[in-house]
């Protein structure tokens, strides 16, 4: 992997420059955080050991600090801009930034949560530093629409970071543990300090790196069954699963019945059960209908 030359990455006073002729102002709305740490998005790509071989798509480039290094190291980069003015820019910054690389950048002004497909070749990588407002529900709609992406790293509010990485029986663990699990193998990849963003923000950020499942959860139970049964799990999470699962079954009872045969505690609570022992109650959902052979 080739380094990025000091002259191509963007540092603090780079960013502010650019973002002062394009009038641009960081948005809470957007949850926008701008990296202005050259050897930040350096690390980051050391990280997610962006190579040669792949192509990355990324969330919220912003004004391209973490594009550019991206850029340097991947054979291609799309980049994903909700804002109007960030995704007019970005495209001229790579220009002038990489001018040797511009040729495999693509972007696509869109909402990354109605993104359907990429140009260029089927992403092998995600690598993004994500809005904290809507991290999560980006992240699993990346990973659900886009299978190919095999690697992931991503950087997020130190909370939701150790949210994801979460294992059974963790305080923290919950839907979004559960969910991410389904897809990958999760874990915490480091920390971020305040002071590489503009604007600081008010809490601390940490690396998340996913690693895809070579073989999907064996399960006669859609994603979306296996979900249901994970929000209901967590909407009470205080409550057994006997409780908790009795609107999704149709009452406590029928609960008991589809944790009995799932070979679950009914006094068991979501927080103690993995991504498998949820697709094993889907799979006895009252009213399911049998898996045609």
């Amino acid at each position: 992997m080739s380094s990025p030359s000091p002259d191509s990455l963007l540092g603090p006073a780079d960013i502010r420059e650019l973002a002062a002729v394009l009038g641009v102002r960081p948005t809470k709305q957007r949850g926008q955080n701008f990296v202005i740490d050259a050897n930040t998005v350096r690390r980051i790509v050391r990280t997610a050991d962006v190579g040669p071989e792949d192509a990355v798509v990324e969330v919220g480039p912003g004004l391209g600090s973490l594009t550019l290094a991206l850029l340097e190291a991947a054979a291609h980069v799309t980049a994903v801009e909700i804002d109007d003015v960030l995704a007019s820019a970005l495209p001229a910054t790579v220009a002038a930034r990489i001018p040797h690389r511009a040729d495999r950048f693509a972007l696509v002004h869109s909402d990354a949560m109605h993104v359907t497909d990429l140009p260029g070749p089927a992403p092998t990588a995600l690598v993004a530093n994500l809005p904290y407002n809507v991290a999560v529900p980006v992240l699993l709609h990346m990973l659900d629409t886009f299978p190919s992406i095999e690697r992931t790293l991503v950087m997020v509010q130190a909370e939701v970071a150790d949210r994801l990485a979460a294992a059974p029986g963790s305080k923290v663990y919950g839907v979004p543990s559960v969910k991410a699990n389904w897809y990958a193998e999760v874990k915490r990849a480091g920390s971020i300090g305040r002071n590489v963003f503009w604007p600081a923000p008010n809490v601390d950020s940490g690396l998340v790196a996913l690693t895809r499942r070579s073989e999907p959860i064996r399960t006669s139970a859609s994603r979306r069954e296996v979900f249901a049964v994970v929000d209901a799990a967590f909407a009470q999470r205080r409550k057994t699963l006997r409780a908790a699962l009795a609107g999704w079954a149709g009452s406590a009872a029928a609960a008991e019945s589809a944790l009995v045969a799932a070979g679950v505690s009914p006094q068991a609570r979501g927080e103690a059960l993995t991504v498998e022992e949820f697709a094993r109650i889907a799979e006895h959902a009252p009213n399911k209908e049998p898996v045609q052979q």
